[in-house]
């Protein structure tokens, strides 16, 4: 390879690695090949939901507290269970029996803080199918769990959505590189290695939905439709040049 040659190569690996952004290219004259660093991602619908539900009850006192609490957590499983939530798809995530402290009610009346000394909070994750994510978390509502409303979507097969983003990025590095060995006049060769890494998703935000109304039974339930996952892959490509 002459000192032109190398210079039209130094210079292209220089313009693609200005327009390539996401993109990292390297090239071995020694060994060579071009490597790349690719990223893509694909869209897809969520079709598992983890619903998250709880309430807060208070009383007067430890004794009654508790019993207010333990009515309002055997009616919300009850109402899941009636409705056909399998009794696994329900886990625990934390209970509490506590007495309140005193800037929690210091806007009340004392009638109302004196029904207010000890309260009793207690929460679950429900796993559904994300078409009944509204009904689970409208059931639960309506049984009395006033501190709900925050859902997780996911996919029951959160591998395949991954491979079709990694199968993308490596095509994306493919045409990359094919560009890549055109404008140094060589023929790109087979694919000598390849790894592929994920990338974390950002938290979800929080939703919370309060207390049912008095007439809440006849209340529909709330409009909620399913997220767009984002599943992003990033493959590190080596590919042979001829």
């Amino acid at each position: 390879m002459n000192v032109h040659r190398l210079a039209r190569l130094a210079l292209c690996a220089t313009l693609f690695a200005m327009n390539a952004a996401a993109q990292t290219i390297q090239i071995s004259k020694e060994n060579r090949t071009i490597a790349i660093t690719a990223t893509d991602k694909v869209m897809v619908l969520a079709d598992t939901a983890t619903v998250h539900i709880g309430f807060i009850a208070y009383g007067p006192d430890s004794d009654t507290a508790y019993a207010a609490g333990s009515r309002v957590s055997n009616a919300i499983v009850k109402a899941l269970t009636t409705a056909g939530v399998a009794s696994d798809a329900i886990e625990s995530e934390n209970q509490n029996v506590s007495p309140v402290q005193e800037f929690q009610i210091d806007k009340l009346t004392p009638a109302e803080k004196a029904q207010r000394k000890f309260q009793v909070t207690q929460s679950w994750t429900v796993r559904t199918n994300a078409d009944d994510a509204a009904k689970t978390l409208d059931l639960a509502v309506k049984a009395g769990a006033n501190q709900s409303g925050q859902i997780d979507w996911s996919m029951n097969d959160e591998n395949a959505a991954q491979a079709e983003a990694a199968a993308k990025a490596l095509q994306r590095a493919r045409s990359v590189a094919g560009q890549m060995a055109k404008g140094l006049d060589v023929k790109l060769g087979a694919l000598i290695y390849a790894s592929n890494e994920t990338q974390a998703e950002p938290p979800r935000p929080l939703m919370r939905a309060m207390a049912a109304a008095p007439m809440a039974q006849k209340v529909a339930p709330l409009a909620i439709n399913p997220r767009q996952i984002e599943k992003t892959a990033t493959v590190y490509a080596v590919f042979a040049i001829e």
